[in-house]
């Protein structure tokens, strides 16, 4: 049994207890958390709590995570592409169109799986749906995710993720051309109430913080690098297209007339952070895979947007 404590602070009153644990970046669903509070693993200032409890500053709030049950995920045998690997942690590049981890009727293929054929020892922090999986991309997001493979790698490599000290840079395409040649967008997300199954800036949302710079300008797109200091769910995708800059090809958050590109153009190329062990910074950075460096060089000739549907 894993206990984690948390001290409301002044920003969390009168927010929703479930709503609070939910968002910090331990990657717990608001689900879980309410299963925790519905089996007593939540307390606060020692007495049981109830998800709907309205958040007090000063609050002193521990939650038992219970231990994993015996994972029936299944291993499968894949070629993964791991950039580095020891007792510790793993950091893989994810191919664009692998799901991060199961889910409820979506149990094989996975980067979980074939990290469970990979190696034995993964953290058991996030349960048996996400073990070792410390943060995610979007299953038509490609590039790096650092993997811990025990639990006190795991709480190290989240912490960081908390104090906001871990390097993930994205490259993006997205539509238009950009006035500005760098910038910051903080805008708070939370769940789109018209649609749950996507994300969009709304006041009262999570903080998130998006600093992005223009690499390449082009005829109708632009060639940009996003630095995430939050990692929200879609952050990225939700703030570009808040600024009137979706990226090319992303189903949910472009334009209907959008490049045809099997999900959207963005890539997770620079990952670093502080090893949970030797306390050294080490940083990585993948290139981003053939497709995505194709479709820039069409824009780049000025193909007449080949790929752009009618």
């Amino acid at each position: 049994m894993e206990n984690i404590q948390h001290l409301i602070q002044e920003n969390e009153k009168g927010k929703r207890i479930d709503a609070v644990l939910a968002g910090l970046e331990y990657n717990w669903s608001r689900t879980q958390v309410q299963q925790w509070i519905k089996e007593g693993n939540v307390t606060v200032n020692g007495a049981k709590t109830k998800p709907n409890y309205k958040s007090v500053p000063g609050d002193e709030v521990q939650i038992e995570i219970p231990d994993p049950e015996p994972l029936d995920v299944e291993a499968e045998e894949m070629n993964l592409d791991v950039y580095y690997e020891d007792a510790d942690v793993i950091v893989v590049n994810k191919p664009k169109g692998m799901v991060v981890h199961p889910a409820p009727g979506h149990l094989s293929g996975t980067l979980v799986n074939g990290l469970m054929a990979h190696c034995k020892d993964l953290s058991g922090i996030n349960g048996v749906m996400r073990p070792g999986i410390v943060h995610r991309i979007d299953k038509d997001t490609s590039g790096l995710l650092m993997v811990a493979k025990n639990d006190a790698a795991h709480e190290k490599l989240v912490q960081q993720l908390v104090d906001k000290t871990v390097t993930r840079k994205y490259t993006a395409v997205v539509h238009g051309v950009l006035d500005n040649t760098a910038g910051t967008i903080h805008a708070p997300i939370g769940r789109d109430k018209k649609d749950r199954q996507s994300m969009t800036v709304v006041d009262g949302g999570k903080q998130a913080i998006t600093h992005f710079n223009v690499i390449e300008k082009f005829k109708d797109f632009t060639l940009v690098e996003c630095i995430l200091e939050t990692g929200r769910t879609h952050q990225i995708r939700v703030h570009m297209k808040y600024i009137g800059h979706p990226l090319a090809g992303d189903p949910k958050y472009g334009p209907r007339k959008t490049p045809d590109l099997n999900g959207q153009a963005l890539h997770a190329g620079v990952l670093g952070f502080v090893h949970p062990t030797t306390e050294e910074y080490i940083e990585f950075t993948a290139p981003a895979p053939a497709s995505f460096d194709e479709f820039v060089e069409k824009l780049r000739n000025d193909v007449d947007n080949p790929v752009k549907k009618d």
